[in-house]
This record gives C-alpha cells, structure tokens and sequence, in this order.
C-alpha cells in the first residue's frame, strides 16, 4: 500500500500522528467515487486520488467484500448497502424523521420543490427533498453540498459563522472562484451581483432569504430557519420554483405566509417530546463489527484493508437514540479494543466526518458525502438489476420485475437471455396483471378492499385454454398466493410460458413490486420450477428487499 502523506479535506491542516492511513486512502476513494456520480474505472480512481493502482484495487475489494460496491469488468460502482453509513447520520440527527412528513405536505399544498439543509462548514447539505415531478425540476440529491453564497439557505446559516468561518471562506472563495470543489452545482459564471455579507445582514433582520438564479439561470428559492428548542437554527426550509413559474420577488409574496405557517409547525414538533427511538433492524442496523472484519481478513489476507471496515463500523455505530456516543460506547457498539475504536476517531475527526464535545462523540453533515448523493436517487429497477443479472447467470433464463398498472403489470426492468427459443419482452410493456405470475404476486399484495374491487371490475377474458378466469376462482388463487409468497403460472398468458413470481416489499411491508423467472416449457417441468428455481428466485427478492430496505430508510425510491 502507499506510504505517501495521509491527505485530508482541510487543506494546510497536518493529519495527527495517530491518524489511521488506510482507513483515510479508503474514505479517500469513497468520495471520489461520489464525486464522479458513483462509478469510475479502477485506473480513473487511482488517477483521481493519487494512490498506487495496488491500493485502490485492494481497497475496492474490501468494499466490496462489505457489499459497498459492486466490481464490474474494470469498473467500480457504489451500491445501496454503502447508505448505511448515512443513515446512521440521519437516524441521529432525527430532523428528517420528524420534519420530512410534514416537508412532503408543504410540497403537495405549495405544488413546488420544498428542501431541509443544514449547515456543513462553509456550505451548506441537504437532508430531505419533496421534489415536483416537472419538465424543469429540482435535480439536487439528499447530501449535496452547495457554496452558502450561492444559495437561499447560506446567508440565515452565515449568521452564526465565527471569524475563523468567515475566513475559511474568504479563502476558499479566492482558492476556487468558479466553485469547482462543488459538483453539485455549474461552474460560476459570473461574480456576485451583491456582496454576500449584506445578504447574510439582510437575511438576518428579516428572518427569510431568496435565491435570486444564484445557483443557475431560472431557478429561485425562498428559505426560512427553523429553529430548535434552544433557538438556534436547527435547519432551513427552503420552496425552490422555476422563473417560468415565479420571479423571486413573487415566490415570496405567494409562499413566505405559508413558509411561516408550515416552519411553526416545524418548531412545535422540535419542542414536543422525543420519541423513544426504536433499535434499528436490517442491513444497516449495524456496520460490520470487529469479529466479522478480524475474519474476512484472516480468510482474504491482504486483499482486504481491515482497518476501513473497521472505520466505517465506527459511523454506522451512531443512529436513532445513538447521536452521541463516548469511546466506551463505541467500543462496545463494534466490538473494537478501545485504542483502536480511539484512533479511528481521531481519523475521522481529522476529516471532518466526527465532531467531539467534551467526551462525546457525534457524526457530522460531511458524513454523508459518503456515496449517499449518487445512491439516493437510484430507481427499485436499478436497484434491483444486479441481482438479476446474477440470477439469470446462474440459471441461464430471463428474469423481470415489474409493478401494477392500473389492472395490468408494466415490466420496470428485465435480464433476457439469449437464446434461439426465447420470451421476447421489452422494459415498458404491458400484460393483464390476472394471468401472470407477477401479477398474481402483485394483486395477492393488495388490500381486501382493493381487490374485490379488482374481481369487480377486470376484464378476466381467456388468453390461451389454460388461463383462469372467474372472480370467484382467481380470488381463491390469490389467496393461496398471499399465504404461500409466490405465484406459478403455467401457460395461462401464452402457449408454452412457464414462469414464477415471488414479491419485493419495501420497509413497511408493502408489495411494491414483483420478480418473476421464465421459461419454456420445454426445458423444465413445473416440479423443477419449484425445486431448483423458487429457492434462487426468493433469495434475490431477499437481496433485493435488503438494498431497498437500506436505500429507502430517508430517500424516496421510484418503482422505475
């Protein structure tokens, strides 16, 4: 591994000498691979972060090995288990649990984009987005980081910066003018048409900020803190609109009212009672503590960089009812000797991902600039195409997942094989949800109410002599579906089609989608489908319900 100097994201300040270079290179990788959108070839990386091609490669496979990210060909890709690491900053920091809902109702009486930031350093991170779905709409990510000054939040947060802050900003504006350490946003096109001192003065007496196109041509933003039960400023509420739907000027004459309403809210709810917080459960419940990384070492050698995963162990320690945490405490949550969990710390505090008070412990904003942007705005379909891919290799026939449609099933995402006698579907089509076995899956998930009204409506014609039709027989077999978690279809949709369907649920327990195999007939009897197929085609449903599980936990995921 490279012995070079341990870099670190506050440029001039020197790492301590307990600082754990390993885990430093591997965070090192982590962020540019955020950076760059979430994948970039091992020699891109190695490039990027300046390290020898051994190390990336060494570190990338230890990431993988946790399930990080996934190793494809010469490419390394950030995947779902890697938001873990975030989730534990959100769970602790509880605002978009208790603010998020009512961010969303904002969004859906206002009918535009409604943002919660907080502030990390001299920028500022999102944390929730209620994003209108529009032709021009807001593109940022939960974990963007924005320049405050090119921003309606920057100026209400500026107003608490201690000199040392408005320093450190004077000199990274002069080291960066054009706002290239921030890829979230274009480049700077032009200076700032009203020093950012007098917005942050301004902002200050009025209790509001705007973002007049700061950010880029036609976009506008309205921001309003909300404050916490000691009246500092907890976070900012921001509406973002269109110029094709508002100027500056009339984004706040039509929204600040209501801004003010929906942030009174807000504040009571930060006033209430802490509810207690339940243990986290799942795949990101924990990260992997110092058993399971003492034995992938033991079993991958030097192949893997145990001194990452136990980093990594250290954030995912935090979490609901877990914001902060002392050293015994993060001893105890990981399994690390204390000297270890000790030196861990320092590292992260270096980088800026930890902030220490007293003797405790918290996480910081920073931390999710570790994958979190890129992996919170993947769809279930991309979430859910690797493990179809390993699916369909292993059993050499196509795999598809789809959702419902109104009374039909609209295919979300399909891994085809290819041979001479195959099922010759495309993403997008359509197929009556009654005589599939991922429809079967999919109408079995609906509420009692929803499907009698289903039997009510549907048409249920035969599409081939096998196909079952009746109200009365279709609910039967619905039922048998709901109990025994998957459907077989033998024919019913077309001569020869044998395929079978197992459900995806997402955190709440609702279906969400359906994963089916399919076959022909030729090549295996039913008893064989159920045998050697159903047993792989409910694991991956599992794999895939882990990811969804962890990716959904404060990100919205689209079925598609």
């Amino acid at each position: 591994m490279s012995t070079g100097p341990v870099p670190t994201l506050d440029p001039g300040v020197s790492a301590p000498a307990e600082a754990v270079a390993p885990l430093v290179r591997g965070i090192d990788v982590l962020r540019v691979l955020t950076d760059a959108g979430g994948t970039l070839s091992l020699s891109e990386l190695a490039r990027a972060t300046g390290l020898a091609r051994s190390t990336v490669d060494r570190i990338c496979a230890t990431l993988a090995h946790m399930g990080c990210l996934r190793l494809d060909g010469r490419d390394a890709t950030l995947a779902p288990p890697m938001m873990a690491v975030g989730n534990a900053y959100l769970g602790a920091l509880r605002l978009p649990a208790l603010l998020g809902p009512r961010a969303e109702r904002l969004a859906d009486e206002l009918d535009e984009s409604v943002s919660l930031a907080v502030p990390d350093a001299d920028g500022i991170r999102f944390i929730h987005q209620a994003t209108r779905r529009r032709a021009m709409s807001l593109s940022f990510r939960i974990g963007d980081l924005l320049p405050a000054e090119r921003t309606a939040p920057g100026p209400l947060f500026a107003g608490a910066w201690d000199e040392a802050l408005w320093e450190r900003w004077r000199a990274r504006r002069a080291a960066d003018p054009e706002d290239r350490a921030f890829p979230a946003v274009p480049p700077r096109q032009e200076a700032e048409k009203e020093p950012f001192e007098e917005r942050v003065a301004r902002a200050g007496a009025a209790g509001w900020a705007l973002d007049n196109q700061l950010i880029e041509p036609g976009l506008v933003a309205l921001a309003v803190p909300v404050r916490g039960p000691e009246g500092d400023v907890a976070c900012v509420v921001s509406v973002v609109s269109h110029t094709s739907r508002h100027s500056a000027a009339s984004l706040r004459e039509a929204m600040l009212g209501r801004l003010r309403d929906a942030v009174t809210e807000m504040e009571e709810a930060l006033r209430g009672p802490v509810p207690d917080a339940p243990a986290p459960t799942g795949p990101d419940a924990t990260g992997p503590d110092a058993a399971w990384a003492a034995e992938a070492k033991q079993r991958l050698g030097r192949d893997f960089v145990e001194s990452l995963a136990r980093g990594l162990a250290v954030l995912t320690a935090f979490g609901p009812g877990r914001a902060e945490l002392n050293l015994t405490g993060i001893a105890a949550a990981t399994g690390l000797a204390r000297a270890t969990a000790r030196r861990a710390l320092i590292t992260l505090e270096h980088l800026g991902y930890v902030a220490s008070r007293g003797r405790g412990f918290r996480l910081t904003p920073r931390v999710l600039a570790l994958g979190f942007p890129p992996l919170s705005h993947l769809t279930l379909a991309e979430i859910a195409t690797p493990h179809m891919r390993a699916l369909s290799a292993e059993l050499h026939d196509s795999v598809s997942l789809t959702v419902l449609d109104g009374d039909d099933i609209r295919y979300t995402a399909r891994v085809a094989t290819s041979r001479v006698m195959s099922v010759n579907i495309s993403v997008g089509t359509r197929f009556p949800a009654f005589a599939t076995s991922m429809g079967r899956v999919l109408l079995a998930g609906l509420s009692p109410a929803e499907r009698a009204a289903f039997l009510a409506r549907a048409d249920l014609a035969p599409l081939t002599p096998r196909t079952v039709t009746g109200a009365d027989r279709l609910g039967a077999l619905l039922d048998d579906v709901r109990h025994q978690g998957h459907a077989l279809v033998d024919g019913e949709l077309e001569e020869g089609l044998r395929s079978v369907a197992v459900p995806v649920r997402d955190l709440a327990g609702q279906v969400v989608a359906a994963v089916n195999v399919a076959t022909h007939s030729s090549r295996r009897e039913l008893a064989r489908v159920t045998d050697e197929v159903l047993p792989v085609l409910l694991a991956t449903a599992s794999r895939i319900e882990a990811d969804l599980h962890v990716a959904g936990r404060f990100a919205r995921i689209p079925a598609a």
